[in-house]
Formats: C-alpha cells, structure tokens, sequence
C-alpha cells in the first residue's frame, strides 16, 4: 500500500527502455518515499520476467501472463491496471508517454477521478505549503514538463487525489541498473476475474511495424540543424559532418517544419530525447522545447551567427559563425586530421 508503481510496457517479450528508464528514476523516489517500488507485467512467457526487471530495483512485480494479453489491447491492459491500483492503492504511478501509456493511463486516472500530467521531463519529491489554509502538504510528487507552447516550465503537483500520476516522455530519465544480483517478489494477477470476453472483442489478424531507419536515440554524436541552416541544401552539409564523425542528423522542429529535412529526425519537446556524447547544434536558436530533448548531452557544441542565442547558454563550446562557412572548416579539418 501507498509504494510506487511503474507500468511496464513490453514488445516480443522486451521490457521498453522507457519502462526501464522509470524503473530506475522510480527506485530512486521510492528511497526517497522510504516505500517499495512495484512493477507490473501484462504480457505472454512472462516467467523470466524478473530477469529484465529486477536489476532496475523492483522490489515486487505484479505479472499478468497470458497469449491472449499479447500483443496490448487497451480494454484488458486497463481492467487489469485498474483493478491493481485499486487493491494496492500506491501513491505514485508511472507510464511512458508512448502510444501506449498515452492511450491507457488518460482512461485510469479518469476512472480514479485523478489528476495525470503528461509528457514529463522530471520527477522530484518535494513539499507545498497552502497559506491559506494553513497546511503544508509533504512528500508529494513535482511533476515537471514544459507548457504554453514550451515557454515556460511548468511544476504541476495533486495535493488531495491519489495516485499522483504522470506519463513520462522516453530518454529523459537515465536507465541505470540497481543491482544486477538485486531480487524482488513476483505476484501472480488473477486477471481472469477481472476482464471479460467482451473486452477481447478485438481481433488481431497481422501486425505490421516498421522499424525506424534512424537510431537517434543510440547514436554517439549528433549534429542538429534548426532554421539558422538556412535551406533544404545546407542540410547536406549537417550528412557530410555526421557521416565524418559516424553520427547521425537531428533537427529542431523549426526545420522540421520548413521542409529542411523529415520530422522522424526532430529532437525536442515534440520529437525526440536524445543523451549522445557529443551534440552539435547548427542554426539552432535553443527554446525551450528544444532543450528538454537534448540538454543532457555529454558536450554541446553550438555554431550560431547570434553570440546571444539561447542555446549558448547551456553548450560547452560556441562557435560564432555562419553554418555554411563553418561546417566545410570542421569537415576538411577533421578529414585531414583523421587520414
């Protein structure tokens, strides 16, 4: 009761990084919470489960093990969800802002009458006093993700209603392990009492996934291009940066958004979370929805004709300079030094 819980979301019977991902921010809350972190596991050949989950510091996994739950259909997913909350009433729960937890958590916080942020970029413990009711609220959960169009950052907190929930956006939480001999509790879910035949009335003849072409996610260095790029043409030159340093193109949605290049190539608030070792931004002013998709970069390199921009507040080196003037430079000199 009141502990933390972390819906797993699970493909060919791979737990998710982004699970993973909240997993290890979880374990960290829960020390902090002095609770347990809990996880739970709707899926089919669940019994190694514990083998992908536990490194991560759970100390229970809740498992729903069944042909029928595999590949997610949202009714089942959400009986069973639903009914586990209610029974262990936990006082936190995580979901990844993925087409999944998008889809599932809206409906259980509706019908727990709670509160749900989405597409959180932070998680922290903290207080609240009311002044003018003269209580102070403790151990709560700061739900913070950017607003207004990314303007500002929000901090959005539910002082009454339990669970406190939130989706979090994927790669802007460190997956780390816990302890790799580190061992919980399984639960077994007697889900049969809880879902129904009408619940499975969706049939799934085929399924289809095309895997993305791109890896930006993994990729070591990253060289991202925003509107100060200028044209669709300059953009060849952010491909000839990367494929020199065996990285891979990114873009802000600015760039996206005037034909530049492809919105799968887009890092920010409405793309992607990328960490690479190496981040270099071209053209790119730096707003916040930008930032919350790439600020934790190991070095960020900036290259902007505005010695003021945003984005120079946050790189490690700033290069003042029209993109396409600089890139040939870094591209020949990195040549020569590399033959």
């Amino acid at each position: 009761m009141n502990n933390l819980l972390v819906y797993c979301e699970i493909e060919d019977g791979v737990v998710a990084d982004v699970s993973l991902e909240l997993l290890s921010k979880g374990r960290k809350l829960a020390d902090q919470l002095g609770c347990k972190l809990e996880a739970v596991a709707i899926d089919k050949n669940l019994s190694k489960i514990g083998d992908q989950i536990f490194p991560y510091g759970a100390d229970t996994i809740f498992v729903a093990d069944d042909a029928k739950l595999s590949p997610y259909q949202t009714l089942p997913h959400f009986r069973i969800v639903t009914d586990l909350i209610k029974k262990e009433q936990p006082q936190i729960v995580l979901f990844g802002a993925t087409s999944i937890g998008r889809d599932l958590a809206p409906r259980i916080a509706s019908v727990l009458k709670t509160g749900l942020t989405a597409d959180c970029t932070s998680l922290e413990i903290g207080e609240h006093e009311d002044k003018k009711n003269k209580k102070v609220y403790k151990n709560l959960l700061y739900q913070i993700r950017p607003a207004f169009g990314g303007n500002i950052i929000a901090t959005i907190i539910n002082l009454e209603a339990r669970p406190q929930m939130a989706t979090v956006r994927e790669g802007v939480m460190k997956k780390e392990i816990f302890n790799k001999k580190h061992k919980g509790e399984i639960k077994k879910l007697d889900f049969k009492k809880i879902v129904t035949a009408e619940d499975f009335i969706v049939n799934i003849l085929d399924r289809v996934i095309e895997k993305s072409k791109l890896n930006l996610k993994g990729a070591p260095v990253i060289v991202a291009g925003g509107y100060g790029v200028g044209s669709k043409e300059n953009f060849q030159l952010l491909h000839e940066l990367a494929q020199v340093l065996g990285g891979e193109v990114g873009a802000s949605r600015a760039a996206v958004d005037a034909g530049f290049t492809e919105h799968e190539r887009q890092i920010g608030q409405t793309g992607v979370t990328v960490r690479p070792k190496l981040y270099i931004a071209c053209g790119i002013s730096g707003q916040v929805q930008h930032r919350a998709g790439m600020q934790e970069s190991s070095i960020i390199v900036s290259i902007n004709t505005d010695e003021n921009a945003p984005i120079n507040s946050i790189a490690d080196y700033v290069i003042v300079g029209d993109v396409a003037q600089v890139l040939p430079k870094m591209i020949k000199y990195y040549k020569a030094n590399t033959k």
